[in-house]
């Protein structure tokens, strides 16, 4: 890539451009800015100008420092240019989208995005691709599935690694085949026989025959069409079985996890029921418990606050002399009686003025309603009887408000066990939900497998059936000459499929062999831990401990060696196919792809920066990274004698920063 010329492209105002290091020796180039400066924008404007495609939130393109300007009815337009050689030939892609401010201020996209390539003719005069041709021309120059390998942010880089060793690595195989040029290969073996009722060269063949000379020959050939058509249906469900069972393994396998991980959850969560049903025990038991002693308070306490009041009160008046002169059960009107009635119950005359008139109205003072001795007496009757109810009225209370007190240090035990089991909870699945899962999982890959079996079945009768019928079809064509010919030409052509497969199937192993070693050996300058990288057959990525004997599984990674692995992975595939343009090897030949870079060095700890710095120009044709100017530093210090082009962003405000190129 030379060059990236951007125009009103998010919070680049204007037309700005940057040149990028192009020499073979100096051919990194440092961008430098800090979080939110403009480093993500620029680097998505290669997707954007590419494949039309950003990871933004708010999809508006224009600059909003622009679009503030704009007047209702106005139009701007958004471009993004970048230059770039690819296969000798210099190319110019070209993406624009309009934008538009509507009477009510609103920006609005106009049309859709409009995407051209120019190139340099021999002539040196600039020509266009047809449009319909665009994208099938930019499919050549980087398709876009592959582009994710040489566009990548560093702080999303641990994803991908993750996908490498979840058996997903499907993507990456098909990958590293088209950038190291084993897809032409396959695209010749696909063009030979092809698949199912594709067309093909042995297809056509199969079209050719003379059915004139046999009627049975046209029969023969539908059925073989047909027995193709189903044995293609059965290899595209086994895809779709492996993937499925790919992906439910790793279900399986995170749920085991989840449930070994979690497996103390089901006790704890007992627990926890069990406290909460005791929490209600305690709280029952203490209104019980207050209720109580609220009774005894209500029944003795009166009594008892007032007990000394009383014994002071009976002690003073068991001095009293009144106490004795009552009469019990007589009353007032008892003596009128008498003293009407002139005769006393005992007989004696009762008169005015005698001895017994006289005694009976002394009475009057000592009996009701006059008879406070009377009074005293119930008196002190009720308050012997008071003071002898308060007698375990001290202990009763002190013993209940023991009980009610010991309810809070039971209670808060309870609690602070409640809370401690949720906090620990928080971080913990329900094992009974996980393991609910893990059954549902488990029986689909059963039934995957009982599937797969079928369809292997299924697939091995029908291949069987298949080949009968052209072994018949075989008879009947030598039968004839024009026939006889057709089969000559199939069989040159199916040789040469099997000679291509085994070339490839032979090239493939070995392509595979030598990334495997690169990324091993750029995985072990990275990250020097004791590990090293394999490649399996289906180009999953397999982490081994070195000089350790018996142990040979492949083992979980760290964040850091995780990040190391996918590194290490790119930028071995990357070695390669700049090492592909070897022409003693014509039939592998690849293009030097560029690796353009958001953030890497933030994914690694100091300790490995130098070590990314040094490999990064050696594998790459062209290194572009973006940097926080935290890391700046550290990059000029172990890039200083590989960086040809350096800039930095100037932020006016959060809407407009503009591109600083500098030596």
């Amino acid at each position: 890539m030379k060059s990236l010329k951007l125009k009103d492209f998010r919070q680049f105002k204007g037309e700005q451009t940057i040149d990028f290091a192009t020499d073979s020796q100096k051919n990194v180039t440092i961008i430098l800015g800090e979080n939110g400066s403009g480093k993500t924008s620029l680097a998505q404007a290669f997707t954007w100008c590419l494949y039309g495609k950003t990871d933004f939130e708010d999809p508006m393109l224009l600059c909003k420092a622009t679009s503030q300007l704009m007047l209702p009815g106005q139009e701007e337009t958004v471009r993004a240019e970048l230059a770039l050689t690819h296969s000798g030939t210099d190319y110019t892609v070209i993406s624009e989208q309009r934008y538009k401010k509507n009477a009510t201020g609103a920006i609005q996209s106009v049309g859709q995005r409009k995407f051209v390539i120019a190139f340099k003719g021999k002539d040196g005069q600039q020509e266009f691709i047809p449009e319909l041709k665009s994208e099938l021309r930019m499919k050549e120059i980087l398709p876009n599935e592959l582009s994710k390998y040489f566009f990548f942010d560093g702080e999303r880089i641990g994803n991908m690694s993750k996908e490498l060793r979840k058996g997903k690595s499907r993507e990456f195989a098909e990958a590293v085949r088209s950038l190291l040029g084993l897809s032409a290969f396959t695209s010749a073996i696909h063009h030979l026989k092809g698949r199912g009722t594709s067309k093909s060269v042995l297809r056509n063949y199969d079209d050719k025959y003379d059915a004139k000379a046999d009627n049975r020959i046209n029969e023969y050939t539908q059925k073989i069409t047909q027995y193709n058509a189903e044995i293609e249906r059965i290899d595209n469900r086994l895809q779709e079985i492996e993937s499925e069972d790919d992906l439910v393994d790793e279900k399986i396998r995170s749920l085991s996890e989840s449930i070994k991980k979690n497996e103390d959850s089901k006790e704890l969560a007992d627990r926890k029921a069990v406290l909460i049903q005791r929490r209600q025990t305690l709280i029952n038991r203490r209104n019980s418990q207050t209720a109580d002693l609220i009774k005894i308070f209500n029944k003795s306490a009166p009594a008892y606050f007032a007990k000394k009041m009383m014994c002071d009160s009976l002690g003073q008046l068991a001095e009293s002399h009144k106490l004795d002169k009552g009469v019990p059960d007589i009353h007032a009107r008892t003596i009128d009686h008498i003293i009407n009635n002139g005769r006393c119950i005992c007989g004696t005359e009762v008169r005015v003025g005698n001895e017994a008139f006289n005694t009976l109205n002394h009475l009057r003072d000592y009996i009701p309603p006059q008879a406070l001795g009377n009074l005293i007496g119930q008196f002190r009757l009720q308050c012997e009887n008071s003071v002898k109810n308060t007698e375990t009225f001290f202990d009763d209370f002190q013993g209940k408000f023991g009980e009610i007190r010991s309810f809070d240090g039971d209670f808060n035990d309870n609690e602070e066990e409640i809370s401690q089991i949720t906090k620990r909870l928080e971080g913990m699945e329900d094992v009974g939900k996980l393991q609910t899962e893990l059954n549902k999982y488990e029986r689909q890959r059963r039934s995957l497998q009982d599937e797969r079996s079928n369809l292997d079945k299924s697939k091995g009768i029908t291949e069987t059936s298949r080949d009968r019928m052209e072994t018949e079809r075989h008879e009947l064509t030598l039968k004839d000459k024009n026939n006889r010919q057709i089969e000559i030409y199939k069989a040159y052509a199916q040789y040469l499929h099997e000679y291509i497969s085994s070339e490839y199937e032979s090239e493939e192993a070995r392509v595979r062999e030598e990334l495997s070693k690169a990324v091993d050996e750029i995985f072990r300058s990275i990250y020097n831990g004791g590990f090293s990288l394999d490649l399996d057959d289906k180009y999953n990525v397999q982490v081994s401990v070195n000089d350790h004997e018996g142990y040979t599984d492949d083992i979980e990674t760290s964040t850091a060696q995780s990040i190391s692995i996918i590194f290490a992975f790119i930028a071995g595939v990357i070695k390669m196919a700049r090492a592909s343009q070897n022409p003693e090897n014509a039939v592998l030949v690849s293009e030097p792809y560029p690796l353009v870079m958001d953030a890497p060095l933030s994914a690694f700890d100091k300790t490995r920066i130098q070590t990314v710095c040094n490999v990064l120009p050696e594998v790459a044709e062209q290194v572009i990274i973006f940097i926080k100017d935290t890391d700046g530093e550290l990059a000029e210090t172990h890039l200083s004698s590989r960086i040809g082009s350096r800039a930095t962003f100037s932020k006016s405000n959060e809407f407009e920063t503009y591109i600083e190129e500098r030596g």
